[in-house]
């Protein structure tokens, strides 16, 4: 834990003696389950996850969420809270994280999983129904306990939700204070719990994971979103659309991993266009465009009104005409950059299109686009291609190349591929970022390796076999 040396400041500020009030609580209850078997483990992130789960209560929940936040929809807050979390109770269930999790007989070592003790964790407005809950069961897993600090703007749902686990968790017999919200947010306490928690875990907008990284605490924080999809000339064009849509739209592209740019290659731009008119997509006009860049930037920075709203809202917002039945703005776009911000992030229902010549310009427009916001985050590609999927995934600077699946529904784990779930994407040092992983319960604990004498010590390798030819180029 940072520790505060001088007394004076924490009797003197409020805030640092409201943390560290919350973070005593936290870490006495964690220091009760410390020594939990692997099945009292799993038995707590079991409760928890049906405690927020179960249909009716995630019912409620995503109605509460849509009607406090006033983002997204009523279907995407639902599947979150109803689907998400039990798929990733399903994902880490079977994971040992107790004791021994990992024996490597070749190099004689065995790995002891250990708690990190306090976690802090950030909550976003866009994702405040699932976010705390698959946090939660994380550092749980690891025999951690969480404190919770969500946006101001999702306050209520992030109790509501913390508070239905607390009770889970006395009825499994274990303390509530495993999982604490802080109730009455705010830009201070959410900093002071960085600076006082063991770990830190920031899902939120990049100035907060700037914080978070700049708190002298260890932190595991995400970077810009801004996902760019590839449509090549072996895809499933129909397949593509739908799916392209599906993410588009998913609680109105409230999640960073929503389609901000698609790249249609020449063979198939005009009907793959079609395609995504059929599925919903509305091409707006030059005229069009300015009032809809107008609208969505505000003196050069994301109109927070916009986001995760409606395409009916925003039309009227930009004073389009958007026909009936019409889902999602496609925005014709050839240039990147802040002098091109259709390039960038847009957390709204607006894809900007481009079109490349082959594979090759479709690579450098991912890299041009994600240079300017979303560097390591992930991209997407609908292949039947192995070499143009290769080649992509070789030449771009990303953590995740999805691949014939819809972005927003995908990158973060989903049943129908093997990535690890959570709604905490790292994004490697491209995203200034100190992991690459879908950050789970592996990565909240500290791990102690035991490493016994080789029963047959290694040898060292001869000149030859070390240096070979080399020798002789630099004789």
């Amino acid at each position: 834990m940072a520790q505060h040396g001088n007394l004076s400041l924490v009797e003197e500020n409020p805030v640092v003696a409201e943390i560290a009030a919350l973070v005593a609580r936290s870490r006495a209850a964690q220091a009760q389950i410390e020594n939990y078997t692997q099945e009292q483990v799993d038995q707590l992130i079991r409760a928890m996850v049906w405690s927020c789960a179960r249909e009716d209560v995630a019912e409620r929940i995503a109605q509460h969420t849509v009607e406090e936040t006033q983002l997204g929809n009523y279907d995407g807050k639902f599947l979150k809270i109803f689907r998400k979390t039990r798929a990733t109770l399903m994902d880490i269930i079977d994971d040992k994280s107790v004791g021994i999790i990992e024996e490597d007989p070749v190099r004689n070592i065995v790995k002891i999983a250990k708690p990190v003790g306090v976690i802090g964790a950030l909550s976003p407005s866009t994702n405040p129904e699932a976010t705390p809950v698959i946090k939660a069961i994380s550092a749980v897993k690891g025999r951690n306990s969480i404190i919770v600090a969500p946006h101001p703007r999702a306050k209520l749902t992030n109790k509501l939700i913390c508070d239905l686990m607390r009770e889970a968790l006395v009825k499994m017999g274990a303390p509530a204070d495993l999982v604490i919200s802080i109730d009455i947010p705010s830009v201070e306490k959410t900093n002071e719990l960085m600076r006082q928690c063991d770990r830190v875990l920031a899902t939120g907008g990049s100035a907060m994971v700037t914080a978070a990284y700049s708190s002298g605490t260890p932190a595991l924080g995400v970077g810009v979103g801004n996902a760019v999809i590839t449509v090549d000339d072996t895809a499933n064009l129909d397949d593509a659309a739908e799916k392209i849509r599906i993410s588009k739209t998913l609680d109105l592209s409230a999640s960073c991993s929503s389609d901000n740019s698609v790249v249609l290659l020449d063979a198939i731009y005009d009907k793959m266009l079609h395609k995504l008119e059929a599925q919903g997509g509305y091409v707006v006009s030059a005229e069009e465009k300015l009032k809809l860049q107008n609208t969505i930037w505000v003196d050069d920075h994301l109109n927070t009104a916009i986001v995760a709203q409606p395409p009916e809202k925003i039309a009227g917002m930009a004073g389009i005409n958007l026909p009936e039945g019409k889902r999602f703005f496609i925005v014709p776009e050839t240039g990147y950059g802040p002098e091109h911000p259709f390039s960038g992030e847009k957390l709204s229902v607006v894809m900007a299109l481009y079109r490349a010549a082959d594979i090759d310009e479709a690579i450098e427009l991912t890299n041009a686009i994600q240079s300017y916001q979303g560097q390591g985050h992930s991209c997407g590609i609908y292949s039947t291609s192995d070499e143009n999927i290769l080649k992509l995934a070789f030449a771009t600077k990303t953590s995740r190349v999805m691949v014939n699946q819809p972005q927003s529904a995908s990158n973060s784990g989903n049943l129908w591929n093997g990535m690890r779930q959570t709604f905490s994407l790292g994004c490697g040092s491209w995203g200034g970022n100190g992991t690459n992983n879908n950050i789970t319960w592996r990565d909240l604990i500290n791990e102690t390796w035991v490493s016994k004498p080789l029963a047959t010590p290694k040898v060292l390798a001869s000149d030859q076999e070390l240096f070979g030819s080399v020798m002789d180029k630099l004789q």
